[in-house]
């Protein structure tokens, strides 16, 4: 299985979102889901990108994502998610135990979204 995880303020636009997850995926395989923080899963730029890209919305707890360790490390999202970064968290805990980061988090130009990619060999949808 792979993932993309997101992460975005609220004034994110689609091209943000965009921005971050090509930059993400580069050239590698498609994506199976899509996911982040519960609040945010409901909010319609990220659900419209969901439509786009034809995967599912993967709507992560923030218990889930609370203790996760990332490689990227960011005070702000440590101090509201308990987690460095808010796309890496997503797409681990989304990927499902033994998953591993591809792509580690990338910020679109703007500064408004995040996006990092996980693996799982053992995980379906």
């Amino acid at each position: 299985m792979r993932v993309a995880g997101i992460g975005f303020r609220s004034a994110a636009t689609m091209d943000s979102l965009r921005e971050a997850l090509k930059r993400a995926i580069g050239d590698g395989p498609s994506l199976q889901a899509i996911a982040t923080e519960t609040d945010k899963a409901a909010t319609p730029v990220f659900r419209d990108l969901a439509a786009d890209l034809s995967v599912p919305v993967l709507a992560i707890n923030s218990a889930a994502l609370a203790g996760i360790f990332t490689p990227t490390q960011s005070q702000r999202v440590q101090e509201r998610y308990a987690t460095g970064s808010l796309a890496e968290a997503s797409a681990l805990a989304a990927a499902g135990p033994g998953a591993w980061l591809v792509t580690t988090r990338v910020v679109s130009h703007d500064g408004m979204a995040t996006a990092a990619i996980a693996e799982n060999e053992g995980t379906d949808t």
